[in-house]
């Protein structure tokens, strides 16, 4: 029997239902000659820091840097039945080969990899590569399985970018958290991500508006500027010098331009423009997606490619029509698609862009979510956009001349629409409406004509901020790590990759190093703080795009996985060294306001004092000492504050007048913690001999 895991059980169950494998199974499927299984994203992790040494359960300075010689992993604590499922699967003597069906990227890969390493699997696998669960792409995909040995070097990527992480995050978190008593998240990814927020913030908040005036003259319909004039005295001047004068068309020049249909969506472009025209996050985007995805309404979402393959033409051209007839949006459009414009073999890697499928023709829109639908059309209307007519204007410039002074303006004239009647159909859909820039149609005139006795104004104006990142423009940013120089069609060198972007932005919003603010997303006072205690190797988003670059080198087999470790591990060493110790100062850049009474056993986290209890500053640290515990008040006593100190310092503390409904009097004891890192905090008693 053949043994197909999938990544999920929805995605098995689309797998299952066309392989025939329709008998249900304890976490698996079986029918045929198949046995159809999940897993539930990530059964297998790298092992945290203590597994390889106790010590490094709490966290010290004097530990760093961990570095793994071999590394181990285990089974994610919540997913272990899946696993031994899938484990038993493999052993079962009636299968004889494997196929390797999770998300047809680097992590799908690495999702699976990880799970046939550690059940110890030997046995031959398969690849299924598909970018659709619909039953036709399914069948496809088995008819034409690979060798999984041609993805060994996806999964060598996939389980360098899992070791960086590990090496980057593990040492990075550890040092500045254990330096400045405070939680301090250090990513790879997110980090550098976190130091772009913190240069805007810091340009906006550093920003020195400046005045400026412009001075507009005219006659009839035409009027003209002279723009960004410094100082209103001079603006008033030359305003008051063409009043009511002759003003001559000095110069007319007239261009036709083009403006050529947008690319196809990837996922990065859909993410981005489904905040902008809907407020979604890029994690709500990808969510949704992925939902119409399995679905089997969209092709597959974690793309990085606009174009699609010759061999997917016809498709192509059936969707389109598909869209015109079930998008109710749509119903009127009229279209003759230009298929080759969206069609390039050779930027096509792993997958294609994001299209609907030929499934839309019988699914009930109006059934799906609003949320579902608004995605539905957003990519529907990129598709008729994408292989839509060139949008076609006059444009013309005029410049007059008054009195010495040079005055400019420009208008345009639409000559034909083509994509842009699609886009402006879909925007006038919006309950929140795009401003477009206005198009300004100018009065017919000709060089050398005179406008006699023109008028003149002069309006003040600002020089305005950078704005504050919103997700659709970080995405972007990110997208080229921050370089705007990039043209459309130069490979870009990004932060993470359009799979795991959305993931990284959430992380920075959970740490509390950025919030939402509206559609906006800002660095907090501890993600300033963070940004500026870090070095650059860490912060800077040039070299961690040259970091993700090399990890796609390693894909195609150009880098060397040892290779880019190492350089991680050098990385991380000199860290360690160039941070020795902090001055008390700037040890307390973090601090909260918050009362401290000690450092947590367990972690060495700050401990505060909280409302009935001490609590450690480590949201990902259990420990915590109630005042009113069940050990305490069974003798009457409460955990005082002066109690809690001294156990945190000296891990035990004598107590007086404690109760014992054994006997009439009171009694003294020294109290030990003892500790075992469950979730209560358990104590012992000692009396002096």
């Amino acid at each position: 029997m053949i043994l197909v895991i999938a990544e999920k059980p929805s995605v098995a169950q689309s797998i299952a239902k066309v392989l025939g494998a329709t008998s249900r199974k304890d976490g698996y499927m079986e029918g045929g000659n198949y046995i159809v299984s999940w897993c539930f994203g990530h059964l297998v992790e790298l092992a945290d820091a203590s597994a390889y040494d106790e010590r490094y359960a709490k966290w010290r300075y004097d530990d760093l840097p961990i570095v793994p010689e071999s590394w181990m992993f285990e089974v994610t604590k919540d997913k272990t039945q899946q696993f031994k499922v899938l484990s038993a699967l493999m052993k079962d003597k009636r299968v004889t080969e494997l196929v390797c069906a999770t998300d047809a990227g680097r992590e799908g890969e690495l999702i699976f990899r990880l799970v046939y390493n550690k059940a110890g699997c030997t046995k031959p696998f398969k690849r299924l590569w598909i970018s659709s669960l619909e039953d036709s792409a399914i069948r496809e995909g088995f008819q034409h399985l690979r060798d999984g040995k041609d993805y060994d070097r996806l999964y060598e990527a996939a389980l360098s970018r899992s070791k960086a992480d590990w090496i980057v995050g593990i040492n990075g978190t550890r040092l500045f958290t254990t330096l400045y008593h405070k939680k301090l998240v250090v990513g790879r990814v997110q980090t550098p991500t976190l130091a772009m927020l913190v240069e805007r913030d810091g340009k906006i908040s550093t920003f020195q508006k400046e005045k400026y005036f412009n001075i507009h003259i005219g006659k009839g319909d035409l009027t003209a500027d002279l723009e960004k004039v410094k100082t209103e005295e001079e603006a008033k001047r030359i305003a008051a010098a063409c009043e009511k004068k002759q003003a001559v068309v000095s110069s007319l020049r007239q261009e036709t331009k083009t403006v050529n249909p947008p690319k196809l969506y990837d996922l990065t472009t859909l993410q981005r423009e489904a905040n902008r025209y809907y407020g979604f996050t890029a994690q709500q985007t990808l969510d949704l997606v992925q939902t119409l995805y399995e679905k089997k309404l969209l092709t597959y979402p974690r793309t990085d490619s606009q174009f699609i393959t010759d061999d997917m033409e016809d498709t192509a051209r059936q969707v389109i029509f598909i869209v015109c007839r079930q998008l109710p949006l749509f119903s009127g459009v009229s279209i003759t698609p230009d298929i080759a414009r969206v069609t390039d073999n050779s930027k096509v890697t792993d997958h294609h862009a994001i299209l609907p499928t030929v499934q839309l023709e019988k699914q009930d829109v109006f059934a799906l979510p609003q949320s579902e639908q608004k995605i539905l059309n957003l990519v529907g209307m990129r598709l008729l956009c994408a292989t839509g007519e060139k949008h076609t204007y006059a444009e013309t410039q005029i410049t007059l001349s008054c009195e010495g002074y040079v005055f400019k303006t420009k208008g345009k004239t639409v000559v034909q629409n083509g994509w842009k009647a699609i886009e402006e159909l879909f925007k006038a859909s919006l309950k929140t409406k795009e401003k477009d820039d206005p198009v300004k149609s100018l009065p017919e005139v000709h060089e050398g004509d005179v406008l006699d006795g023109v008028s003149a104004s002069v309006t003040e104006h600002f020089t305005t901020p950078p704005k504050q990142y919103t997700e659709d423009t970080l995405l972007s940013a990110m997208e080229t790590a921050g370089n705007d120089q990039f043209d459309d069609d130069t490979e870009k060198k990004g932060l993470g990759t359009p799979a795991t972007r959305a993931g990284i932005i959430e992380k920075l919003v959970k740490s509390g190093f950025a919030e939402r603010k509206g559609k906006s997303l800002v660095p907090t006072k501890d993600g300033c703080n963070l940004v500026c205690v870090l070095p650059e190797q860490i912060t800077s988003p040039a070299m961690t795009a040259e970091w993700e670059n090399t990890l796609m080198e390693i894909e195609r087999g150009k880098a060397d996985a040892d290779g880019f470790l190492s350089g991680i591990v050098r990385m991380t060493g000199d860290l360690v060294k160039a941070y020795p110790f902090l001055s008390d100062a700037e040890a307390q850049r973090f601090g909260t306001g918050k009362e401290e009474i000690g450092k947590c056993p367990r972690c060495g986290s700050p401990v505060y004092v909280g409302k009935g209890n001490f609590y450690c500053s480590n949201r990902e640290c259990s420990f915590c000492l109630w005042e009113d515990n069940k050990f305490f008040s069974s003798k009457k006593k409460k955990l005082t504050k002066k109690i809690a100190k001294e156990l945190l310092d000296k891990g035990w503390c004598r107590v007086t007048g404690l109760y014992t409904p054994k006997k009439p009097q009171l009694y003294d004891a020294v109290i030990r913690l003892d500790d075992s890192g469950g979730k209560y905090v358990s104590f012992k008693m000692e009396f002096d001999r």
